[in-house]
């Protein structure tokens, strides 16, 4: 699938530059922003959700807790 961007000449030059710094395609160093972009919002969703659960029951275990019940020790 292709996909246009259009930026103003300021941008398009500041992307271009920050892209042969890394070493990489303008098209490489949008496609990974994006995808960074995309899984930290996962992450920040995962984590308040975390938080939420921690929240509304704030028990927590110790490593030596959680290997004894599952067996490990």
């Amino acid at each position: 699938m292709m996909i246009s961007l259009r930026l103003n000449d300021d941008d398009s030059r500041l992307v271009k530059e920050y892209a042969a710094l890394k070493g990489v395609s303008m098209s490489e160093f949008l496609r990974q922003s994006a995808l960074e972009r995309i899984d930290e919002e996962v992450d920040l969703r995962a984590y308040d959700r975390a938080m939420a659960a921690y929240r509304a029951d704030p028990v927590t275990y110790s490593l030596d807790e959680v290997e004894r019940e599952l067996g490990l020790q």
